[in-house]
C-alpha cells in the first residue's frame, strides 16, 4: 500500500500536468496553428497547389526588396539612436546627482508608453510642412525648416520614444553593478573614457543587448509610425497591411509570405540576441553600489542639461498633443481661444470607441491574469520538458509583429467551426497572447522568491494542490501578477498593429479611432482623444507604482 506522501505526490502531478497540457493546447491552437496557417498559405497559387512563387515575387522584385532593406534600416538606425541616447542618460542619473531624477525617470516612462503613431502625429503637427513651428519660422524668420517625412521623420519619432527602453535596462543594470569594479580600475590607472570603454561597457553589454532586442522587435513591428510620416517610405508591416486590405484586390497569399519572412528575420535576431548574451552572461552582487555623487561647474551644467533635453524631446509630442485637445476648432481646423469642445465632440460622435477600448483591454486582462499565473507556476515549480517548451511558447509572441499575427488569426478562423473573424473575441484573443509574456515575466520574477516550503506546509496539513496554490500561493503572487497585468493593460489599449488588421465598427478602439481622425485631418478629436489615452496611461502607471511597491519598472 503507497504511502501518503506517494499519493500525494501523485494527486499533484495530476493536477498539474493537466494544466500544463491545457496550455500547452491552447498555445498549440491559437498561436502554433495559425503560424502554420500562415506558412501553408503562403506557399499555395490561386488553384490552392504547393507554389513558392510569392517566395520568388518577394526576392525577386526591388518593390519588396527595397520594403524589406528600409525595415532594416529603419530599425537598425532607430535602436542606434535609441542606444546612444539611453546609455548616457544612465550613466548620468547613476553615477551623479541629478536634481528631479524622480520626476524624470517618471516622464521617461510616461513617453516610453503612448503608442508611437502618436508621437509622429505630434511632430506633424509641429513640424509638418504646415506645423505651428515651420509655419512661424517660415513666415517670422522667412528660413525653410528641414522635411519630419520620410526615414529621418520615422528615425526621430521612434528614436525619441522608444530610448526609455534602454534606459530602464541600463538604469537597472547600474544598481547591481559594484562600485568596487570601477574604483580598482580607477586605481590602476584606467580612467575616464578608458574605463567606460574597458570596464563599464563590458558590464553593460548584455543588458544593452537586451534592451536593443526590445527595440528592434518594437521598431520592426510598428505600422502607425511609418504610414503617417513615411510618406512612400514603404516598410514590411506598412506592405503586410496594404497587400492584405489593398481596396483594389487583397493578395491573402502573399500578404501571408511577407508576413512570414518578417516572424523569420525577426525570431532569427531574437536567437541571436540569445547567443551572444548566452556567452557574455556573468553575475554580479553590488556589495559596494554606486552611489551618486555631486557634479558641479561646467560638468554639471553639461549634464543636467543632457537628461533635461532628451526628456525634455520625448515628452514634447504628448504635450503638446494635451495641449491642442484644448484649442477651440471650426469644422476641422484650430482657431484662437481654449476649451472643451474637441473632448465633447469626441465622447458624442466617437464615445463608443473609449468603451471598447476598455472593455477589450479589461476581457484580455482576466485571461491573461489567469492564464498567466498557471503558466508561471507549472513553468517555476514544475520544471519539466513540456514546460520548458511552455515557457519558450510564451515569449514567443515578443517576435511576431501585432499585424502579422492579426492576419495569422484571420486565415485560420475566418470559417466554421471557429468562425471568430468580425468578433471582438478574435480581438481579445490577439491582445492575450501578444501581451501575455509580460504578466508572465513578472509573476515568475515574484514565484521565485517564495520558499516551496510554504506550500509544502500547507500541504502537509491536508490542504489539496490547487487549494494550496488559490489560498497560500496566489495572494503571495498577487504584487507581481498586477504589476505585470498593469503593464500588459498599458500595451493593450496603446496597440494599433493588430487591431487594425482585426477591428470591425463595432469593435473599433481608441488607437484606431486617433488613426482615423488624424487621416481625415480633424486634429481636435485626435488630440482629444490621445489625450484620455495620455492621462489613462498615467493613472495606470500610478497605480503600478501603488501596488507594486516601486518607484521604477523593471524590464
Amino acid at each position: 500500500m503507497p504511502s501518503a506522501p506517494m499519493v500525494m505526490k501523485k494527486r499533484k502531478a495530476d493536477v498539474w500536468v493537466i494544466v500544463s497540457l491545457s496550455a500547452a493546447a491552447l498555445y498549440a491552437l491559437f498561436l502554433l496553428y495559425p503560424l502554420v496557417s500562415l506558412l501553408s498559405k503562403s506557399v499555395m497559387d490561386a488553384d490552392g497547389g504547393f507554389s513558392l512563387a510569392n517566395f520568388q515575387r518577394i526576392f525577386t522584385r526591388a518593390y519588396y526588396l527595397r520594403a524589406i532593406g528600409n525595415s532594416f534600416k529603419v530599425t537598425l538606425a532607430v535602436t542606434g539612436v535609441a542606444v546612444l541616447l539611453a546609455a548616457p542618460l544612465a550613466y548620468l542619473t547613476a553615477v551623479y546627482r541629478i536634481k528631479g531624477r524622480g520626476v524624470l525617470e517618471i516622464l521617461i516612462l510616461v513617453s516610453s508608453m503612448s503608442a508611437p503613431f502618436i508621437g509622429a502625429y505630434s511632430w506633424i503637427m509641429l513640424f509638418g510642412r504646415s506645423g505651428d513651428v515651420t509655419v512661424w519660422v517660415r513666415e517670422t524668420l522667412g528660413l525653410s525648416m528641414p522635411d519630419i517625412y520620410g526615414f529621418q521623420g520615422i528615425v526621430i519619432v521612434m528614436g525619441l520614444q522608444l530610448y526609455s527602453l534602454v534606459y530602464m535596462f541600463v538604469s537597472g543594470a547600474f544598481k547591481s553593478m559594484d562600485n568596487s569594479l570601477i574604483e580598482a580600475s580607477e586605481s590602476l590607472g584606467c580612467g575616464g573614457v578608458r574605463k567606460l570603454l574597458k570596464v563599464v561597457f563590458p558590464l553593460l553589454l548584455p543588458t544593452l543587448a537586451a534592451g536593443a532586442l526590445m527595440v528592434f522587435m518594437r521598431t520592426f513591428a510598428d505600422y502607425g509610425t511609418p504610414a503617417l510620416i513615411g510618406e512612400g517610405y514603404v516598410t514590411l508591416p506598412v506592405m503586410v497591411y496594404k497587400t492584405f486590405m489593398s481596396e483594389t484586390g487583397a493578395n491573402d497569399a502573399l500578404a501571408a509570405a511577407i508576413s512570414l519572412v518578417a516572424v523569420v528575420t525577426t525570431t532569427a535576431v531574437f536567437l541571436f540576441q540569445k547567443l551572444v548574451v548566452s556567452r557574455k552572461k556573468f553575475s554580479m552582487s553590488a556589495l559596494h553600489p554606486i552611489r551618486p555623487k555631486p557634479v558641479r561647474g561646467i560638468g554639471g551644467f553639461l549634464a543636467h542639461a543632457y537628461c533635461y533635453l532628451i526628456v525634455a524631446l520625448a515628452m514634447l509630442p504628448q504635450c503638446y498633443v494635451v495641449y491642442s485637445s484644448f484649442r477651440n476648432t471650426s469644422g476641422k481646423l484650430f482657431t484662437s481661444g481654449y476649451g472643451l469642445g474637441s473632448y465633447i465632440e469626441a465622447f458624442e460622435t466617437v464615445g463608443r470607441t473609449i468603451t471598447n477600448t476598455y472593455a477589450l483591454g479589461f476581457a484580455a486582462i482576466v485571461a491573461i491574469v489567469l492564464t498567466a499565473t498557471l503558466i508561471a507556476y507549472v513553468v517555476v515549480r514544475r520544471p519539466n520538458p513540456l514546460n520548458a517548451a511552455l515557457d519558450v511558447a510564451t515569449m514567443f509572441p515578443e517576435t511576431v509583429a501585432g499585424s502579422i499575427l492579426g492576419i495569422a488569426l484571420l486565415v485560420s478562423f475566418s470559417r466554421r467551426p471557429l468562425l471568430f473573424s468580425g468578433t471582438a473575441f478574435i480581438m481579445v484573443l490577439c491582445y492575450t497572447i501578444r501581451r501575455l509574456p509580460y504578466t508572465v515575466r513578472s509573476s515568475s520574477a515574484i514565484l521565485q522568491q517564495i520558499h516551496p516550503s510554504v506550500e509544502e506546509a500547507s500541504i502537509s496539513l491536508g490542504a489539496s494542490d490547487m487549494k494550496t496554490f488559490y489560498r497560500v500561493t496566489l495572494p503571495m503572487m498577487t504584487p507581481g501578477v498586477l504589476s505585470g497585468a498593469i503593464l500588459s493593460f498599458i500595451m493593450i489599449i496603446t496597440e494599433l498593429s493588430a487591431s487594425i488588421i482585426l477591428y470591425t465598427t463595432r469593435t473599433k478602439t481608441m488607437t484606431l479611432e486617433i488613426y482615423s481622425q488624424i487621416i481625415r485631418g480633424n486634429d481636435g478629436v485626435a488630440a482629444a482623444i490621445s489625450s484620455v489615452l495620455t492621462f489613462s496611461t498615467i493613472i495606470l502607471l500610478a497605480v503600478f507604482f501603488k501596488v507594486s511597491g516601486k518607484k521604477e519598472i523593471e524590464l
